[in-house]
Order: C-alpha cells, then structure tokens, then sequence
C-alpha cells in the first residue's frame, strides 16, 4: 500500500479556527457551568479559577507529583507540552489535558466528599429525564410493527444521528425521514457494515455521549444481540468524565434503568439489555486509553489484541473518529480504508460530522458541499457519515 502523505496536526493557534474557538470560548465556559452545576467550596473554587486562567492566559502546567495517572501522563506526552501554550500543542492532547484537569479542580480524584462525583451529571440526567426523550421512546412502539431488518436499519441510524431528527426511529422503509430534516449522508457504508455481522463472534461498540445519544446505542446493540446479529457486544465507555457528555459506566446504567422503567417497546429493550449485562453477553469496558490523548494508532497492545478478536468494532462520534483517523487536516478525499490501516480488525465510523477531520469522500460530493455551504459543512452537526473497513 502506498504512503498516506502527511496532513497537518490540528492546533488551536489559527485564528478564526474551529479548535482555537473550543480552547478559548467553550472550555471557559464549560468552567462556568462546572462551578455552578454544584455547590462546591472555596478551594474548589479557587481551582477552577485558577485553571481557568491557565488554560486562557497561561501555559500547560504538569500534574502534581503525587498524582495516581502521572506516569500515563507522562507517557502521553506531558514532559513534552508543559510550559508551552494551550494552543500551541496538538489539538487534541489540549483538549484531553484540559478535562484532566478540570475533574482534578473539582476534587473528583481526592480523597474527600468529592472524590468520584460527576460534575457532568446534572445535564446528562436532565437529558434522560426530559420529555423529549419520552416521545422518542415512544415511537419505539410503531417501529416495532416493521420487519426486523427495517428496524435494524432505523435503529442504525438513530445510532448515528444520536439527538438529531428524533433518534431516526422514524426512518421509514420508503425513504430517510431524519435525512430530510438534516441534508443527510455524505458517506454511506451501512451495506458493507450489515455484511459484517454474520451472526457469530463480537461485536465492540466504542460509546461517545451519554443521555439520549447513549440510548439509540444501546438499542442497536439490543437488536443485535435479540436477532442473532452478533454472539456478544462490548461496550466500551470512559473510565470517568470526558468531554462534558461521553458516557460512563454509571451513564450506561443510567440508561438501561430509564429503558427498563419506561413503557411499551422500550421497556422490552431495557429488559433484554439488563439481561445480557447479567448473563456475559454485553460486557462494559472502561479502558485507561479511552481517555488518552492520542490517536488510535498508538493504542496500547492489550487494547489492540481485543479489537483484532473483535467482529466489527464501530466508533461512535466525532471524538472518536478524530482518534480513528487521525486528528490531522486531511484532504477530505483521503482514503478512510487507508487512514485505517493501523486498526487491528474490522472498523466502522458512525459520525455526525463537528470538527474539521474528514476522510473518505469523494471529490463530487466534497465541490458540491464547499460550494453550497463553505467550510461549515465540517463542523455544523448537520451532516453524518458511515464509513466502514472490513
């Protein structure tokens, strides 16, 4: 296979840009909603405050020296980018350095009253408890009445658009209602990705949000699991917050307890999950590397030998897909299957499209969205794709 040529590392130094916009304006604000979401004391205070400066007006600053995860740390990166600015190191590591930073301020990893407490929660519990979410339930119901393999696809695509156009349980097998209230797909490799799941082996699905973006997840994977789709699934999820919404071990029971305690159809779905966490056959994985820094083709080697033993490991998200690929400013028809040569097995990207990152297109559909949009067809959520390497 030829070299991929190389594409720039994004940064958050480019004025104007998407990543500085993340660094300046909304990790500040993320800050905000932190110090109010709880009733924290003055040293916490003191500490968001403080990071606040830092991550705006300061440089990167390392961990304290007794810290449990130094050495990861360290490994990640941080001898390398502590001193230098917030946005002159990879994008990414900035971003992921930042939320490290802010669960510290909030007393998450001390010991203490604090330690372990989800600044996040609130919001994430607001999203399952809101009466949205009980009208998409809801239409659970009328899905039910398809054939399995209509659901299948309905369900795939509330997977992918997450809490754009109503979960996509609506999707019809006449057409893609949530595809007329978003301009839709720009890649669509559902085919290659049904293909794949033959029924035997494992599935592994690497979660992105909680709340209503972790429900359709979990759906799919019910309907898998149900229909003899795959012989098992695994979850994997962060080993604490992330990125104000990525899902959790708590979030996932979080959300089998709301499926279970609703009513109709998706109860059924709660239950089914519930017994495959107890029986083996759904499994949740919270890895060290869930939350690293780094692209996944720097993944640790116990981390690569379970996805090789996977059937088809799907990515969930942008964050993820900014890991799969490479978080790089590639040509927008740079090859997915070759930008995913280092994965171990079988990949799949389910992704509504907020960043910068692209791969996989074609050069028709790339003219045709620059044309009728500018470059903000990359990073307004109005978009997804499906991409698949099997």
């Amino acid at each position: 296979m030829p070299e991929i040529p190389s594409a720039p590392v994004l940064l958050g130094n480019e004025p104007g840009s998407f990543p500085r916009s993340v660094l300046a304006e909304r990790h500040p604000a993320i800050i905000r909603q932190v110090r109010e979401a709880f009733p924290y004391g003055p040293g916490q205070h003191r500490a968001l405050d403080a990071l606040l400066t830092s991550c705006t007006e300061g440089v990167i600053e390392p961990l304290p020296a007794d810290a449990h995860d130094l050495d990861r740390w360290r490994a990640w990166g941080l001898d390398e980018y502590a001193g230098r600015s917030w946005f002159d190191v990879p994008w990414l590591w900035s971003e992921s350095y930042f939320y490290r930073r802010l669960l510290e301020a909030a007393g998450y990893f001390a010991p203490g009253p604090w330690q372990g407490i989800d600044p996040f929660r609130p919001s994430k519990r607001a999203e399952l408890d809101a009466p949205r979410t009980e009208e998409e339930l809801a239409a659970l119901d009328e899905l039910e009445r398809e054939p399995a393999e209509e659901r299948a696809q309905a369900l795939l695509h509330g997977s992918l658009w997450g809490n754009r156009a109503d979960l996509g349980f609506r999707l019809s097998a006449a057409g893609a209602e949530p595809l007329r209230e978003a301009p839709g797909l720009v890649a669509d490799d559902s085919e290659r990705l049904w293909s794949l799941l033959s029924g035997k082996g494992t599935l592994c699905l690497v979660a992105d949000n909680a709340g209503r973006e972790l429900v359709p997840d979990l759906l799919l994977v019910a309907h898998l699991l149900a229909h003899g789709s795959v012989e098992r699934a695994v979850l994997h999820v962060k080993p604490h917050p992330y990125y104000v919404s990525d899902a959790t071990t708590a979030d996932v029971v979080d959300a089998v307890r709301r499926l279970t305690a609703a009513a109709g159809a998706a109860a059924g779905y709660g239950s089914g999950l519930w017994s495959a966490l107890t029986d083996g056959r759904l499994t949740v994985r919270a890895h060290p590397f869930s939350c690293a820094p780094l692209p996944y083709a720097a993944m640790p080697a116990d981390l690569r030998e379970e996805f090789a033993a996977a059937t088809l490991t799907v990515f969930k998200g942008d964050l993820n897909y900014r890991r799969l690929v490479g978080d790089r400013l590639w040509p927008p028809t740079t090859p997915f299957e070759e930008v995913t040569a280092h994965f171990p097995g079988p990949a799949a990207a389910l992704r509504t499209l907020k960043s910068d990152v692209i791969t996989g297109l074609d050069g028709r559909t790339e003219a045709a969205l620059d044309a009728a949009e500018g470059p903000r067809w990359r990073v307004s959520g109005t978009h997804a794709l499906i991409q698949v390497r099997g």
